[in-house]
């Protein structure tokens, strides 16, 4: 069952500009200082076929239906300015010009909070990307996979994700198994590409009655611990602001 949309809807406070006293004897006056905002950004990476045609399969736009419940909260939370987002396609970082292109430029600094939610094989090469981005030093807040494809050789062979199996790097992850009783062709497309199949690892894994291609659905079921991936995802993002 479905939850509602995060409760908390006031914004939290902003901290644009604090005064201090400064220390020097002969100023005694009292200054503002610009302090900075806390950075937040959300990259949402789509599978095989969802922001680009794929061997004349779509685009078909899966993760994007995430990215809007979460634009949506946001806007009831009145932090929409604050967080961010960026649609990728799973193949848009592997190399080291498209990962400066369509993931560092987008990163203010390396303070700033990184939320990577990636889908089908975007899952498989989000949680690689979640160790890239680790290793240059930037913080990788939260890791969600929903239902990550990629350990097949085949879909390998056809497609330009990474071989071996991730190592995420995140101080948060998420994993989703989608596990469908009635099967529908995007779960015949996921059993094709292999499912990854997490053990260990993550905070959160939660299987559920989803087909593999409802990324959304997915993404409000309620999990082990009584919580949805949305609940958590935002619980994370105004504790963040709080901080």
């Amino acid at each position: 069952m479905a939850d509602a949309a995060p409760a908390v809807k006031e914004e939290p406070p902003k901290r644009e500009v604090k005064t201090h006293t400064l220390t020097c004897k002969t100023d005694q006056s009292v200054k503002p200082v610009p302090v900075a905002l806390r950075d937040l950004v959300i990259f949402f990476i789509g599978g095989a076929g969802d922001q680009e045609s794929y061997y004349g399969t779509g685009p078909n736009n899966n993760i994007d239906y995430v990215r809007k419940i979460t634009v949506d909260d946001a806007t009831q939370l009145n932090i929409l300015k604050r967080c961010p987002s960026w649609p990728l396609s799973y193949n848009a970082f592997i190399t080291d010009e498209d990962l400066e292109k369509n993931v560092l430029s987008r990163i203010p600094n390396c303070s700033t909070a990184i939320y990577i939610v990636g889908h089908s094989l975007g899952g498989w090469n989000g949680a690689h990307l979640s160790s890239v981005l680790t290793d240059k030093g930037f913080k990788v807040r939260m890791l969600m996979t929903l239902d990550p494809v990629g350990e097949g050789k085949i879909v390998y062979g056809i497609s330009n994700i990474y071989r071996r199996e991730p190592k995420p790097k995140a101080e948060y992850w998420l994993n989703i198994r989608a596990a469908a009783v009635d099967w529908n062709v995007s779960d015949l497309v996921a059993d094709f590409g292999e499912q990854w199949e997490v053990t260990q690892g993550p905070n959160v894994m939660g299987r559920v009655d989803v087909n593999h291609a409802d990324a959304d659905r997915m993404f409000l079921q309620i999990l082990p611990g009584g919580k949805s991936a949305r609940q958590i995802f935002y619980e994370s993002i105004l504790s963040y602001f709080r901080e």
